[in-house]
């Protein structure tokens, strides 16, 4: 006797929605061009293999029983399933990815972000995305062990290229500049200024750790002797920033709005302060060309705009949010 996997067939379960629609074994036939005393039996193969009753036969119609109808509540879900999944092959073959991982930098604004994604989607696109959060040398790291597709913040110093090897492509979005920023109740909110590096050291720094998991990460802005609370990225140093509990540089445009509301205070520093040239980078897979996702996401890096946007438009909140 056939078993569930062999009479479950995607012709099967459409076989069942015809009769359910129908309302009887013979109109069913008439449907699907075949002769109901072979449409009677494949429903009965089906019914046997399951031990369960599909229909019941006590009236001239063909009505589901509770069995029934549970299968068929599974099988149009089921149908819908693997009618996507042919529409989705059929689109990788004329050049989709199935899938573009993205390793996009805390540095980098999300709203901008996920307005593109949401542009991105608005195409049907077959190709599934999947974002990554990664922090300083840990952004480019995941393009280059073939973790990520595309890094979006990339941070191309002397050290980072040196990791790269060959294969990899890159355009500059921008430069960002930073501002040494404390709360306004921390002790250095009233300190003369510019701060002197003595003064800076005496108190607790926020470090975003690097993400990089496979070599040793970068450290930046931190003085020998300096106590520091790291946290996993600049948008938890800034709440950390914000609550107090340590100063530290920050991303320009993500300090803005909370100096501008009073929840932090930009101060003056002897130490000049760093600015940061974030790029995107993808990797070049032989003499193949890239696929059509990655084609699109490169597109909107050619708008002055975007990169600009990436690289400033953070949204601020207060210092609860």
């Amino acid at each position: 006797m056939p078993g569930a996997r062999e009479v479950l067939t995607p012709d099967a379960l459409a076989m069942l929605q015809t009769v359910a629609e129908r309302g009887s074994f013979a109109a069913a036939a008439r449907a699907l061009g075949v002769v109901p005393s072979a449409l009677t039996y494949r429903v009965r193969q089906i019914e046997d293999a399951l031990d369960v009753l599909l229909f019941d036969r006590s009236a001239r119609q063909a009505r589901l029983s509770e069995a029934g109808a549970e299968l068929l509540r599974d099988a149009g879900r089921l149908l819908a399933e693997i009618d996507a999944v042919a529409n989705r092959v059929r689109r990788i073959a004329t050049g989709w990815e199935p899938q573009l991982t993205i390793a996009i930098d805390s540095a980098i604004a999300r709203d901008p972000l996920y307005d593109l994604v949401g542009a991105f989607y608005a195409l049907n696109p077959p190709t599934r995305l999947k974002l990554r959060d990664e922090t300083l040398l840990g952004t480019i790291e995941a393009l280059t062990s073939g973790e990520a597709d595309l890094a979006i913040g990339a941070v191309l110093d002397a050290q980072s290229l040196a990791f790269t090897g060959g294969g990899i492509r890159s355009c500059l979005l921008g430069e960002i500049r930073f501002v040494y920023a404390v709360a306004p109740h921390h002790p250095l909110a009233g300190a003369p200024q510019p701060l002197t590096e003595a003064q800076m050291r005496a108190h607790r720094a926020v470090a975003a750790a690097d993400s990089a998991r496979q070599r040793q990460g970068m450290s930046v802005n931190l003085l020998e002797g300096q106590d520091v609370l790291t946290v996993p990225t600049l948008q938890a140093k800034l709440h950390a920033q914000l609550h107090g509990l340590g100063a530290g540089f920050l991303p320009e445009p993500m300090a803005r709005p909370y100096v501008e509301a009073g929840h932090l205070v930009e101060l003056a520093t002897e130490r000049p302060a760093p600015l940061g040239r974030m790029h995107c980078a993808w990797r070049v897979r032989s003499a193949a060309q890239p696929g059509l996702a990655l084609k699109w996401w490169l597109a909107q890096f050619e708008h002055p705009t975007t990169r600009e946007a990436l690289l400033t438009r953070h949204r601020g909140r207060g210092p609860s949010g």
